[in-house]
């Protein structure tokens, strides 16, 4: 059984009950037939890799940190709704990507086949293409209008070929080649932490938070990212299948550039440690409002999944 990560206590009830917000609003923006801005047009097959991709038993944590954000920032957690939805699209988007034969090649993906193994090739793709643009279609539409402008243009800049998309280039690059830490580190800012900074941002600008805290939940996610991804890496060597919900050991058999493989899983566990301890840090003009996001870096390092 893959856990959720409402089975953990990380967030407050509030932010939990947003969870399920959050995935009864995406199989409502999946209908497409009854959205009238889509037209009634999507082809049923698509429509059916989008939704197998996106409605499947995923953490939800990044939509989860728009929401923290607005909460700790004192904003209204419905008004980011919208945006919530918008950044799992990218990630759906950027998982059926990853997964495809030309690039990490996986065949199981939250529990089930990846969307190229259950359709095929052709369809994932243009899968993950719907997703990245309806992301921006909900983000207009569905944000309030004062920050809806600047909250595309992060979410792009984030998603984009300096990024989320760079980080991935250089990732595949890097495969059999390159093994310092300051480059595994370059890649992970941005093929990771990107998304999970510009999450706490978009919340955190939807509830009119200051500068000052707009650059603690920056400070914040981009450790907080990198912790993660270091995490991720220490499952792939040694998690189970049926917790995780994808198969392990590919960053291996693959080549791939690792903390593990770098600096060794002590060194490796260290470090994420250390990145926990500066988001937390990062938190302090929070006081006591920002207990959510401490909650949310401690399960990083503990998290099975």
């Amino acid at each position: 059984m893959v856990m959720s990560i409402s089975d953990v206590e990380v967030f407050p009830v509030e932010v939990l009950e947003a969870r399920a917000q959050i995935n009864r609003q995406l199989d409502i923006y999946t209908r497409f037939d009854s959205q009238t801005l889509s037209g009634g047009q999507c082809p049923k097959r698509l429509q059916e890799a989008i939704r197998h991709s996106l409605l499947s038993d995923g953490k939800r944590l990044r939509p989860l940190l728009v929401m923290a954000a607005t909460h700790v920032c004192g904003g209204d957690m419905g008004k980011a709704l919208g945006a919530a939805c918008a950044v799992e699209m990218i990630h759906t988007y950027s998982l059926i990507h990853d997964d495809l034969p030309a690039m990490d090649d996986d065949d199981l993906r939250r529990g089930k086949p990846t969307c190229h193994v259950r359709f095929d090739e052709a369809t994932a793709i243009l899968a993950g293409d719907a997703l990245l643009a309806n992301a921006f279609e909900i983000m207009a539409r569905d944000t309030p209008q004062g920050v809806a402008a600047e909250c595309c243009r992060m979410l792009a800049t984030a998603a984009g070929p300096s990024h989320l998309v760079g980080g991935q280039v250089d990732d595949l690059a890097c495969q059999f080649g390159a093994s310092d830490l300051e480059t595994l580190q370059s890649i992970h800012d941005r093929k990771t932490g990107a998304l999970l900074s510009v999450s706490l941002q978009l919340g955190g600008l939807i509830a009119g938070g200051s500068p000052k805290m707009l650059s603690g939940l920056h400070e914040y996610g981009k450790n907080v990212g990198l912790a993660f991804q270091i995490i991720d890496d220490l499952l792939d060597l040694r998690g189970e299948v049926n917790q995780i919900g994808k198969r392990t050991g590919k960053d291996s058999e693959h080549g791939k550039l690792t903390y593990p493989s770098v600096i060794g899983v002590e060194a490796s566990e260290q470090l994420a440690r250390e990145k926990v301890a500066s988001a937390i840090s990062a938190l302090q003009i929070f006081g006591s409002n920002g207990a959510p996001l401490v909650l949310f870096a401690n399960f990083v390092v503990d998290r099975t999944r």
